[in-house]
């Protein structure tokens, strides 16, 4: 049996790490070549795209980053991880109206300076911040620059102070320190109650599958009907296809030459490589100082 790759869209469900997402895929799918494309907290769910057989080496090169959540959110609460599931820290009334905090979103879009939580994996000198955290120490962290596209209100309780955005971000960005820092704007603090990702890397929730799901997939030997074919991560990118010589030459790892291709994209720094038969082989870049097309990585 051939084995699978590409990428297997779940739906993950709370409770769960993408580490245990990965752990129960590779019981279901007999198989260990597994990646995922995007770290979400246990308490968050929805889309978690995961890269099946070769597809795991795209991990660390995807083009397209974006990702879509639906959050809820407490104000006038602030806890230690800045999600209902810490310690409460600060309580304060949260006299707030719709058009005040329609008035502070601006100030969460675009290229912004984020301080990541301490219960967070990011490493310093070597430790994981939730390490320290959990040993109740807390260190300066310095802000990294992450991209916001939009931060939208969904709806609005004033009475209660609850509510839910919808928030369209880059890489590394934490949706909870945004609606904490949202809180600090407005002088009452605020935490995070919920957190779903509905898009990323291209895919929606409407395309995610549940572990039932999967499960009945290979029960019934239709697994492959469930995976999305790998080159869909780099639908961003011109497609070069190349005629049966070169086809051949460039799986012996042989450099063609740049003048001997037909439809390459001027400006292009990479593109997406297909077989004389329509196979996808994986990702190439040109080098117009030597003329020749190299190999980037075999997908």
């Amino acid at each position: 049996m051939t084995e699978l790759r590409g990428v297997l869209v779940m739906n993950k469900p709370q409770g769960f790490t993408s580490f245990d997402v990965i752990g129960k895929l590779r019981g279901i799918l007999k198989m260990k070549r597994l990646g995922h494309t995007g770290t979400l907290d246990p308490m968050a769910e929805g889309v978690l795209p995961v890269l099946v057989g070769t597809a795991a080496r795209a991990c660390d090169i995807l083009p397209d980053e974006t990702k879509t959540y639906r959050a809820g959110f407490q104000l006038g609460t602030v806890t230690d991880t800045q999600d209902s599931t810490g310690t409460v820290l600060e309580t304060h009334a949260a006299a707030v109206t719709e058009e005040m905090l329609h008035a502070v979103l601006p100030q969460f879009t675009g290229e912004i300076d984020q301080i990541p939580p301490m219960y967070s994996a990011v490493q310093i000198n070597g430790k994981r911040l939730y390490e320290l955290a959990r040993a109740g120490r807390e260190i300066e962290r310095p802000a990294r620059r992450v991209h916001v596209s939009a931060v939208t209100l969904l709806s609005y309780d004033a009475e209660t102070g609850t509510g839910s955005v919808e928030i369209t971000c880059g890489k590394g960005t934490y949706v909870r320190t945004i609606l904490h820092d949202i809180g600090q704007a407005l002088g009452c603090g605020a935490c995070m109650t919920s957190l779903i990702r509905t898009a990323a890397c291209g895919f929606v929730l409407e395309q995610a599958y549940s572990f039932p799901q999967v499960q009945a997939a290979a029960d019934e030997n239709r697994l492959a009907e469930l995976i999305v074919p790998t080159d869909s991560l780099f639908a961003s990118l011109p497609a070069l296809h190349l005629t049966p010589s070169q086809s051949g030459h460039y799986r012996n790892g042989v450099k063609l030459s740049l003048r001997a291709l037909r439809g390459l994209t001027a400006g292009a720094e990479r593109y997406r490589v297909y077989g004389s038969d329509g196979t996808f082989f994986g990702l190439a870049q040109p080098d117009p100082e030597n003329q020749i097309l190299r190999v980037f990585k075999n997908l």
